[in-house]
């Protein structure tokens, strides 16, 4: 996915009420961009951090820059890791669609965001493949990383992604498919991990998925200030 216009670079100043960010610009400019991103984005907020804002012109948006990415170092050397979960459901299906997620390839139909089960949305459907079966797919962006090459997920509690779990255990019980991908968007990341310490709850809800037939998928990024693209696909330490 390249953006449309390549980011633009900064120093962090500070995240605040979950949905902000002050930014000085590399021109010497301080602005506020909005941070899409809900968790406690434990390690990846601290104040002095090289970031890079996208930027938009249209006249509705209270804020024209959207934090992207900051720079961080577990001691390998500097890496862009991708804040923005909006990012992720666009991503796994560009990579559907160009055959890198292997394992969704050869449906003929992929539809985004439709209602299924108890009030939810899934972030994607395939259906038409030689699996007669449609295949409900989950996303959900990984950026947490507490020891070099392990990303983990999530970053704080979250009932919501264990709901979705239970979704997904329901399709696999109506004779459906059914896949988590979780989406590193991180380039220093070589394997995967259930953050279980900081939600056990997620943790025993991810094992009882994957015992009912919930596939697991987990794939990383590589990215730079022109693009992110989905790289391969890494080893999930708990299955």
């Amino acid at each position: 996915m390249k953006f449309d216009r390549s980011l633009i670079p900064g120093i962090l100043i500070q995240r605040y009420k979950r949905f902000l960010a002050d930014v000085t610009t590399a021109g010497g400019v301080t602005v506020t961009a909005s941070c899409p991103n809900t968790g406690s984005m434990l390690g990846l907020t601290t104040p002095g951090s090289k970031v890079w804002l996208s930027d938009s012109d249209s006249p509705t948006r209270k804020y024209r820059h959207t934090w992207e990415m900051i720079e961080t170092d577990l001691g390998g050397g500097p890496h862009l890791v991708g804040i923005n979960t909006g990012r992720p459901n666009a991503l796994v299906t560009e990579a559907i669609g160009d055959g890198t997620i292997v394992e969704l390839a050869g449906y003929s139909t992929l539809r985004r965001e439709l209602k299924y089960g108890l009030n939810s949305r899934i972030d994607v459907l395939l259906a038409g493949g030689r699996d007669p079966r449609d295949c409900y797919v989950e996303v959900k962006n990984v950026h947490l990383m507490r020891e070099s090459g392990l990303a983990e997920f999530p970053d704080s509690k979250t009932e919501r992604g264990a709901k979705h779990l239970r979704e997904l255990i329901a399709m696999v019980e109506g004779g459906h498919r059914a896949v988590m991908v979780f989406l590193v968007q991180r380039s220093d990341a070589e394997r995967f991990k259930l953050a279980d310490d900081i939600d056990p709850a997620y943790a025993a809800a991810f094992q009882a998925a994957a015992a009912a037939g919930v596939e697991m998928l987990c794939y990383k990024c590589e990215l730079s200030p022109t693009e992110i693209a989905v790289e391969k696909r890494i080893e999930i330490a708990d299955l």
